[in-house]
């Protein structure tokens, strides 16, 4: 993005010369001044709003998303009770759709409902005991725990299996709501033992109370019905003791609130026991309910006079009917569960969760209930006004019919669920009333058991552990299941003002620059302010986020002939002046029509131990400070920058004032905890110079870490931006490495590289042992240059990994930043890269024991795939070769030897030619190498088609490649639809395969002893002479020069009151700043025209052989005054000490250098020799492969384009079939991945938009203004810029530039 600043320039500079005239006593009649005209009114302004980002489309995905989910939970939901009402149904003695003889079989289809969940419920607890550690409960606890999970299974099993096929279906549908009597009891029990007791006993009351009432309707209707049917007296008494026992399943919910706010130490152990020791109790507690429901099923059969034998002789058409509604009920129930989770997550908890299950046992009702009568009235109206009851219908038609199977199913099955009606007498109101009556009361019971949830506050994305009290879910009854699963304690929560899961996060940006130019610099400067407009500090109404800026400026300093001490250089100079001019823009884009010429309020610059400081207080009250480094202070480049930060906002802003603390006699303990919470909740935002960002981006970044206190890190979306090919090809590049690579990284592993241009690391992961400690190690070795200081963010995480921590990826944070737009410039980069990648992973590789055990979310598994990508990696340049020596044999019918000699010879003369040749003559080869190359890959691409269309198959690795790449790439850029643009750059990153793999690798290789940074490295002008060491000077004249800079410090820090007399002197630099004028908005004022020889005159004060860097600075941001200042005692003699323990400027040891430099180039000789090796093996493998072949050779089906069996065999190398394998296998495992990660991501981007509501901004607080108060300069977001029109688009909530607010808390209730 390139900004024009010719506007904003042209007015400072015109300010500046008119100030400076007047110090000079210019006559104002020689100066030509261009007033503003009201005329005037354009402007040219850079776009501070997010015009990358699709929010109009992302809204509308929103919409159908929730739709969509709320559509599916409410079906999947009526589907799971639908047909295990079914089974039910089909268990009933006397049903003609399963003959009497066949009843076992829908028993044990009702058995399966009850089990499964508890076999995946053993599978997910013994995964995750087996990769994590897990402590074992005590034996109180695991008695307790199962015998709650006896009475459970027991009355779960009683109720589905011996019970229900004994009752009618209406009873059937809304018993299971009576299962909420026992959490409701338990809820008035922990309202009553917490602070806030008396404010939500009522529902909780009226919940008991009408489910009992449910319960005494259903015993005097049943009972009454005939008091002599002592079978159906147990079966009512079996339905109402196991929904009782079924009602203890969720008392985990209430316990934590129970133990917290009782005396009793067993009730504490308890929960903690519960809460630590969840995967042990989780597999005993599933062991147990699937061999009691196992007991229960395997016992009632022969009691109830059946026989078990059936089950291996049912008829076809009973299998398919059977089959059809148990897999319906287990798939329903599984998906339903998921799709609830996602709706909690989505923040949609009333409109997809709530709504939809209450909903569900009513349509149940309306499926079941509503054929009956249909079928009813049908039959009456055929007998033409003949009179037949209730009674009547169910002996003459509903068990008069035939036993076969003949016409509809669905006929056979209204009338089975008709005949279990017929017991009750239909045609009665009062047996109609009282079975309503009971139905009511359940369902309203049910309600009022759960409705805290609509009053419960959650977080975005919020964790299923957080969400749900167990990991089970009950198949048999799933709306019951969902509903009173979730956490109660939540609800407490919610009341209280300041909790837990809202605390306040603070964030520290912090960047690193050092070459960047003016745009690259504006982008990152934009950003920040971005973020301060977005969170204001000053009338803060957002609690959940505080952030600081820093940026750490390197080589920062130079020598100046003539001046005292080192000066700025122009990079640190330009950044100054963006600083004042992304201010203004700030201050005055939204104002009215008219404005005021407003001052910029002073700001800070001070001179510290490793170069100086300039501290800017932003429009809303946020800091941003800048630390230039001086190179002859302090350590440069950017690991050491990075070191720089860790230390100072880590070590010395979060550390000291606890131990100041503690020294005044605070309760350690206290400060422990306070501690570590400040460590949890403090986030750094690692950026570079170039990055541009929107406050977004760095939210949904927070919401990972937030949610999940093992994560360390986590990076966004990178985009590389520029121009020209080698931009194209990088864009292609970046888009595969996130959609895949990180997807897959993040799905089954961890992310391995959190970008350093944008990523978000918690202080709490950084101030793990071996992490930050380790990370401030000097490069002593040679493979520590490579390792260490070539990719510093790699070995950053690699340090994070080994120490447990998970590193993630998000995709819904994006973020912008410059990509080398030169050859060279891209080659040199990808030189740090590539070796820096390689041993880092390697030594992750070589300690797999160790990670995958202190890791959780490492394996093995994860690791052996690495090891796979790591070897494909190695072996690409011999890959490319025997691509290449394939296209020689099609097109040119060579001889297999022959086509991989001519293959392999331009590659092998380019790698001798890397060793004798100069870097810069290297990457010109390169790119003449390139070109052919890439008419040559076209030619490849062209012949592995023809040699399909000949072969006339596609097992062959080249073919593979094709076909399974291509599509994957294009399915994968629909999933992305805002970058499916980037698929036509994949035309050119094919062209660009033997470069980037062949050329780029031989290259890295070689010079991985060139340890320098490669990129935005500048030369000295010619004919720039080096300075001259000062001669040294005596005392006197030290003392002397000693006494003139006090004197000149003094005067600069004065202001002048009245223009000078005669030459210029350090007043003069600052200039007095007009008063305000009213005049009209985004005028524009031209320069001020000086005659030739007073502008000579003003141009001395820049040359000024007494000017120091503070004054130098002062004198270049006029707009803007910097008043000196000092850091206090602390801070100094932190500085010192940092300094003197880390961070000292490097000695010139010219015979350790000598020594490193021999021991890179040893280490070069030594890798690049294995490197080679390898790659020299597969060639030579594959080859003799090639020869005998009828020998070494795996036969396969021949396959052809329409892929169908030709009937042929084709031979293919076992060292090809195992490529084939591998690639394939990889290409599964990160397609697969990336559709996970796509519903991820989607479901992030939906609770954002529920929580970050998108409208203007309309505050009319005045920004922050330090130092002293002036005349407002901001007006907040004029309803101008939004509502210009009356006429306007009603759909403003749409609008691409409207800002986010959000609740105070972080949350939102929904």
């Amino acid at each position: 993005m390139k900004f024009l600043r010719r506007t904003k320039v042209g007015i400072l500079r015109s300010q500046m010369r008119i100030s400076s005239v007047m110090d000079q006593n210019i006559p104002v009649s020689e100066v030509v001044l261009l007033t503003r005209r009201p005329w005037d009114t354009a402007r040219e302004v850079p776009d501070i709003e997010d015009i990358q980002t699709p929010w109009k489309m992302i809204k509308i995905l929103k919409f159908i998303t929730l739709c969509v989910v709320a559509l599916s939970v409410f079906g999947l939901a009526l589907c799971s009770k639908a047909s295990f009402l079914l089974l039910i149904t089909l268990s009933n003695e006397g049903t003609k759709t399963l003959p009497d003889v066949m009843k076992p079989v829908a028993l044990l289809c009702i058995g399966c409902a009850l089990i499964t969940p508890s076999v995946l419920l053993f599978l997910k607890s013994l995964w995750k005991a087996c990769c994590q550690t897990s402590k074992p409960p005590r034996l109180s606890t695991v008695a307790l725990v199962l015998v709650c999970e006896l009475f459970v299974a027991g009355g779960a099993a009683i109720l589905t299996i011996v019970a229900m096929p004994h009752l009618d279906i209406v009873t059937n549908v809304t018993i299971l709501n009576g299962l909420a009597v026992f959490s409701a009891f338990l809820q008035i029990i922990t309202q009553c033992t917490a602070k806030e007791r008396n404010k939500s006993l009522v529902p909780s009351i009226t919940a008991v109370i009408l489910i009992l009432l449910g319960y005494i309707l259903f015993l005097y209707l049943y009972i009454t019905k005939d008091p002599t049917d002592k079978k159906m007296a147990i079966w009512v008494g079996l339905a109402v003791g196991g929904s009782l026992l079924v009602s203890f399943n969720w008392w985990e919910g209430y316990l934590r609130l129970i133990s917290e706010n009782s005396n009793s130490v067993f009730l504490r152990l308890l929960f903690r026991d519960t809460k630590k020791c969840q995967n042990l109790l989780n597999i005993l507690s599933s062991l147990l309910r699937i061999v009691v429901t196992a007991s229960v099923l395997v016992a009632y059969v022969p009691l109830n006079k059946m026989d078990w034998s059936i089950v291996k002789s049912i008829p076809s058409h009973e299998t398919k009917i059977i089959a059809i509604i148990i897999g319906v009920q287990l798939i329903s129930s599984a998906l339903c569960h998921w799709f609830a989770l996602v709706a909690c997550k989505m923040h949609a908890l009333r409109r997809c969760f709530i709504l939809p299950l209450y909903l569900a046992s009513l349509a149940v009702m309306v499926l079941f209930i509503i054929p009956v009568i249909v079928y009813y009235q049908d039959y009456k109206s055929d007998l033409n006004g003949t009179e037949i009851n209730f009674t009547g219908y169910c002996i003459g038609v509903v068990d008069g019919r035939n036993q076969n199977l003949t016409g509809s199913v669905f006929q056979h099955l209204v009338y089975d669920v008709t005949h279990t009606l017929c017991f009750l007498d239909m045609s009665k109101i009062l047996d109609i009333g009282i079975l309503t009556g009971s139905a009511v009361s359940w369902w309203l019971g049910l309600v009022m058991a759960t409705i805290h949830l609509w009053h419960l506050k959650v977080l975005r994305i919020q964790r299923t552990q957080d969400l749900l009290t167990r990991r089970l879910y009950e198949g048999t009854f799933i709306e019951q299941s969902l509903l009173l699963n979730t956490r109660y304690d939540a609800q407490i929560k919610s009341r209280m003002k300041i909790s837990e899961a809202f605390d306040t996060t603070m964030v520290y940006l912090c960047a690193t620059m050092w070459h960047e130019n003016y745009d690259e610099m504006m982008n990152i400067i934009i950003s920040i302010f971005r973020l301060d407009k977005y969170r204001p500090k000053k009338g803060q109404q957002h609690i959940d986020l505080t952030f600081e800026a820093h940026i750490y400026f390197d080589d920062a300093f130079e020598n100046v002939e003539g001046n005292r001490g080192r000066h700025l250089n122009k990079y640190g100079q330009t950044l100054v002046e963006i600083l004042a001019e992304v201010y203004t823009i700030f201050t005055s884009i939204d104002q009215g029509f008219f404005k005021k010429t407003q001052k910029i309020p002073d700001q800070k610059i001070l001179t510290t131990p490793y170069g100086g400081r300039l501290v800017v207080t932003m429009p809303h009250g946020n800091i941003i400070t800048v630390h230039y480094k001086d190179k002859e202070l302090i350590r440069h480049k950017k690991r050491w920058s990075q070191i720089m930060y860790l230390y100072y906002l880590l070590g010395f802003k979060l550390m000291t004032k606890h131990y100041g603390k503690w020294e005044k006699g605070e309760d350690e303990s206290s400060l422990r905890a306070h501690v570590e919470k400040e460590k949890r909740n403090t986030y750094l935002l690692a950026l570079d110079g170039d990055t541009d960002f929107q406050p977004a981006a760095v939210m949904l970044l927070i919401d990972r870490l937030k949610m999940y206190p093992r994560v360390g890190a986590a990076c966004g979306r990178i985009h590389p931006t520029g121009s020209g090919p080698a931009v194209w090809f990088q864009k292609f590049e970046y888009a595969i490495s996130h959609w895949l690579q990180k997807t897959a990284e993040h799905v089954i592993g961890c992310v391995l590289c959190s970008p350093g241009c944008f990523s978000l690391f918690r202080a709490e992961a950084l101030m793990d042992d071996n992490v930050m400690k380790k990370y401030s190690t000097k490069s002593m070795e040679a493979s520590n240059y490579i390792q260490y200081d070539q990719g510093e963010d790699r070995w950053l995480c690699t340090l994070l990994l080994k120490q447990g921590w998970r590193v993630e990826y998000n995709a819904a944070s994006d973020a912008y930043t410059n990509a080398p737009e030169d050859f060279k410039e891209l080659y040199n980069q990808r030189r740090r890269w590539g070796p820096s990648t390689m041993a880092n992973v390697v030594d992750l590789l070589g300690a797999t024991n160790v990670i995958s055990k202190k890791n959780p979310s490492i394996s093995k598994l994860f690791m052996f795939y690495q090891l796979f990508a790591l070897v494909s990696s190695i072996l690409a340049p011999a890959t490319i070769c025997l691509m290449i020596a394939g296209t020689f044999t099609f097109m040119f019918e060579i001889q297999g030897s022959a086509s991989l000699v001519l293959g392999v010879i331009p590659p092998l003369i380019y790698l001798i030619l890397c060793f004798k040749l100069k870097s810069d003559t290297q990457i010109s080869i390169a790119a003449v190498m390139s070109v052919i190359y890439a008419f040559l890959m076209l030619v490849v691409s062209m012949t592995i088609i023809g040699a399909m269309v000949r072969d006339k198959t596609i097992l062959t690795p080249s073919s593979l490649f094709i076909v399974a790449m291509n599509p994957c790439y294009i399915v994968t850029a629909i999933m992305h639809p805002q970058e499916i643009q980037l698929v036509f750059y994949g035309l050119l990153y094919i062209l660009c395969i033997p470069s980037a793999y062949l050329l780029l690798t031989i290259y890295s290789m070689v010079n991985m002893n060139n340890v320098s940074w490669g990129t935005r490295e500048t030369k000295p002008a010619a004919g720039v002479a080096k300075p001259e060491p000062a001669a040294k000077q005596t005392n006197v004249q030290k003392a002397k020069n000693t006494f003139q800079r006090f004197v000149s410090c003094c005067k600069c820090c004065k202001k002048s009151n009245q223009p000078s007399q005669g030459g210029v002197n350090q007043k003069n630099l600052i200039p007095e700043t007009p008063q305000p004028v009213l005049q009209p908005q985004n005028t524009i004022v031209e320069d001020v025209r000086i005659p030739e020889e007073k502008q000579k005159q003003l141009d001395i004060v820049f040359d000024s052989p007494t000017q120091s860097w503070l004054t130098q600075l002062q004198s270049v941001s006029r707009d803007m005054q910097l008043v000196e200042g000092s850091l206090d005692e602390e801070e100094e003699s932190f500085w010192i000490e940092l300094q003197k323990k880390y961070l000292e400027p490097l000695q010139d040891d010219k015979e350790r250098q000598k020594k490193i430099v021999n021991d890179l180039q040893e280490l070069r000789n030594k890798i690049n020799f294995a490197f080679f090796i390898l790659n020299a093996l597969w060639l030579v493998a594959t080859f003799t492969l090639q020869l005998y072949e009828a020998t070494f050779s795996i036969e396969l089906p021949k396959i052809n384009l329409q892929l169908e069996y030709t009937g042929e065999n084709v031979k293919i190398e076992p060292i090809g079939f195992m490529f084939i394998l591998g690639f394939a296998t990889s290409v599964i495992i990160q397609f697969i991945t990336m559709f996970y990660h796509r519903i991820c991501t989607l479901i992030h981007y939906v609770a954002f938009l529920g929580t970050e509501t998108i409208q203007p901004k309309h505050d009319t607080e005045e920004p922050c203004l330090p130092c002293k108060k002036v005349a407002s300069v901001s007006e907040t977001v004029s309803t101008s810029d939004y509502n210009h029109d009356s006429d306007s688009d009603s759909d403003s909530d749409l609008s691409d530039v409207d800002l986010y607010t959000r609740s105070n808390n972080g949350g939102t209730q929904v």
